[in-house]
């Protein structure tokens, strides 16, 4: 339903919800915290804005021309699953190794922001497809566009609160708190990993059937 034929309040209401919950922007907090979580304030609010700014870019990018580029590349979505699971699972595989260790100087630091938090933690294979879906549902409706366009930027808003306070928990959790939560976030990060890759077979397979 739109208000006055101009914003679609039923869009808007589902994209933001749907984004939410796979962005998962509390679920976030622990794979920051163990990637930047021993860095200054400073860095760690620099990170946080890098984060989100990358993610907002690549999901508006394909909310824009999402459809087009898989169609012109041949790229289906379980192939972004696979891409996507894989490169989480060599971070995961960091983390839980202690290979991970924080980096040093500061183009290291824009490095984590963009991958992986940024993408494809943040903007990932799910939040793709999903945004791809209600550009769909859309319709070419400029008020279903409005209400899309605002769902997107609410969810990064959530997403960049829970990673720029997120300091409360390291003053909580201290210096050991942060290297368990480095294992236990590149566990969670592997089972993710696993997940999207088993999501990609089976669109294969049923693709293929």
């Amino acid at each position: 339903m739109a208000i006055a034929g101009f914003f679609d309040v039923k869009l808007f209401m589902s994209a933001t919800i749907t984004l939410v919950v796979i962005m998962d922007p509390p679920g976030t907090v622990p794979v920051f915290l163990s990637l930047v979580g021993r860095k200054p304030m400073a860095t760690r609010a620099r990170a946080a804005r890098q984060a989100v700014l990358v993610s907002l870019l690549v999901i508006t990018l394909f909310a824009v021309a999402g459809q087009a580029i898989l169609a012109y590349l041949g790229i289906g979505i379980p192939a972004l699953q696979g891409a996507g699971g894989l490169l989480l699972l060599l971070i995961s595989l960091q983390l839980l190794t202690g290979n991970g260790h924080e980096p040093e100087t500061a183009a290291e630091d824009v490095n984590i922001a963009l991958v992986p938090l940024g993408t494809p933690l943040l903007a990932g294979p799910g939040a793709i497809a999903a945004t791809i879906v209600f550009v769909r549902q859309a319709d070419g409706h400029l008020g279903a566009y409005i209400a899309l366009a605002l769902a997107i930027v609410t969810t990064h808003l959530v997403i960049y609160l829970c990673m720029r306070y997120s300091g409360f928990v390291i003053r909580l959790i201290k210096e050991s708190g942060i290297t368990l939560l480095a294992k236990v976030a590149g566990l969670l990060l592997a089972a993710i990993a696993v997940e999207l890759v088993a999501n990609s077979v089976r669109g294969f397979i049923s693709g293929a059937g």
